[in-house]
């Protein structure tokens, strides 16, 4: 029988390290996700945020520690294994199938779901950006940034995740374009998804967030409410240039 963790939390990540080759990139990693909550994750260039994700998600192995989700230890879990248990991560850069559509790009992300539920889900994902469903049949490689973003987050969500890892949504787009994506991420909460949200857009992610984290070369620093990150002098003068 699996020890259930706390009344809903999510996500429990204790002591975690992770190494690449000999350099230590993780160096004892507490943290948790409430269910239904937007946690984000910020902090500098080779922090490690991106890294976080990754091991979280399976694709990069946890050196020690434990991860758990929805009560089960999963830190030696393979990644496909945590996407069917709810897991789902929309990478750094987007990483779309440029050759395949639109419509391709998005039946390839609901590949752990019957037929009629991904059927469902593509018509979900049209509603939440109605520009997909104009493009379906376009290659994924002609759409701009943003609409790429848009893609890679309506690929993640075919699967249904209990949990939604977003990693840097707003790298490389314009403002106006970082805007839509945000409105997006607070409708998906709005919606009861709980997400992950790993940002060097500080600002934009403490703003939308219940909670924040900041990771400092490895080691969470800091954790408080988002507004109260947003507020907090050194988190101002580190991250928000102010």
């Amino acid at each position: 029988m699996t020890k259930e963790g706390p009344p809903g939390m999510l996500l429990e990540v204790s002591g975690l390290t992770t190494h690449y080759g000999r350099i230590q990139a993780l160096k004892g990693i507490d943290l948790a996700v409430t269910e239904g909550e937007l946690l984000a994750l910020v902090g500098g260039n080779g922090a490690g945020k991106t890294t976080l994700l990754r091991t979280i998600s399976g694709v990069q192995p946890a050196s020690s520690g434990a991860i758990r989700f929805a009560g089960a230890d999963i830190t030696r879990t393979p990644p496909s294994r945590r996407v069917r248990a709810g897991i789902a991560q929309v990478p750094e850069g987007r990483q779309v199938f440029g050759p395949l559509s639109v419509a391709d790009n998005l039946t390839l992300g609901g590949y752990t779901r019957p037929k009629r539920e991904a059927s469902q889900e593509i018509e979900r994902v049209y509603a939440m950006f109605p520009i997909l469903s104009e493009k379906r049949r376009q290659p994924a490689g002609t759409l701009s940034g943003g609409q790429q973003q848009m893609l890679a987050i309506g690929r993640a969500l075919m699967a249904r995740p209990r949990l939604l890892l977003l990693d840097e949504p707003s790298m490389g787009l314009a403002p106006l374009l970082v805007e839509d994506i945000f409105a997006a991420i607070k409708r998906l909460k709005a919606a009861g998804t709980t997400i992950f949200l790993v940002e060097q857009n500080a600002h934009a992610a403490l703003t939308i967030a219940d909670r924040g984290y900041v990771l400092e070369t490895g080691r969470i620093v800091m954790q408080d409410a988002g507004p109260a990150l947003l507020a907090n002098e050194r988190v101002r003068q580190a991250y928000l240039g102010v």
